[in-house]
């Protein structure tokens, strides 16, 4: 007989959980072994009626728990507890803000261009995009404490978040729009070592050939693509990570 966790209807909350709390108590019950390893977790939807919260405040806590070795995600099949735990990497999608913030530094960012496109074929075949598909791209710069930090190179798909095209992206940056708008169920990373070209030396203020960091990145959302974006930093560049 399959194994079904069930969650009570007086578990539900008055106030909205946050991720960090929707996390909390799943892991605790995983813990606890009150959900038993190889048991089948109720799906997204009724989670977040339980908790009284989004589908995407649960859906990031369930990526990070996948994260973290202790479910596993199967599109079709649902999510279960593993039977065994396991430890591996893990590259979050930071907010860049933060992240500067972080580091001690005062956060500006700026809006260089922005464009309505149909998708080159190049970002067609990566992303899975029909032929008539268009994006928006974004080209913007995040400073700390007034120094470039990163040039960010995006396109979002009109298709998955049409609703891109009325945002005033000077006044937020787009990787903190789309964490705050859409979850994401894929990621796909790739981190490389270039040289600066001309159209690099201008915005990151290093000379053409100096050695920058890139970071390419990919999101999906149930299998429509949701954004491709490269990020590239300065010479002297460090990519921290936890896991």
């Amino acid at each position: 007989m399959q194994n079904k966790v069930v969650i009570l209807p007086e578990r539900r909350c008055a106030v909205k959980a946050t991720y960090k709390d929707v996390k909390s108590d799943i892991l605790s019950k995983i813990t606890k072994g009150e959900w038993a390893p190889g048991s089948l977790v109720p799906n997204e939807v009724d989670l977040a009626a339980t908790y009284g919260c989004a589908r995407a405040t649960v859906n990031r806590a369930m990526r990070e728990l996948a994260d973290d070795g202790l479910i596993e995600r199967r599109r079709k099949a649902g999510t279960r507890v593993r039977m065994t735990p396991i430890r591996q990497a893990r590259f979050d999608i930071p907010i860049v803000r933060a992240e500067i913030e972080e580091k001690g530094a005062e956060y500006r960012y700026s809006l260089v261009s922005s464009s309505i496109e149909p998708a080159p074929d190049w970002l067609r075949a990566r992303l899975k995009l029909s032929d008539k598909s268009k994006v928006l791209r974004l080209v913007c710069m995040h400073y700390a404490d007034g120094d470039p930090y990163q040039h960010e190179d995006r396109w979002i798909s009109l298709t998955s978040l049409p609703q891109a095209q009325t945002v005033d992206f000077s006044d937020v940056g787009p990787n903190e729009w789309l964490v705050s708008t859409i979850p994401f169920s894929d990621v796909e990373i790739s981190f490389s070592a270039g040289l600066a070209d001309q159209r690099l030396t201008d915005y990151l203020t290093c000379a053409i050939g100096d050695p920058v960091f890139t970071i390419e990145r990919s999101t999906w959302w149930e299998g429509h693509a949701v954004t491709y974006v490269r990020l590239t930093y300065r010479p002297g560049h460090r990519l921290t990570t936890r896991y």
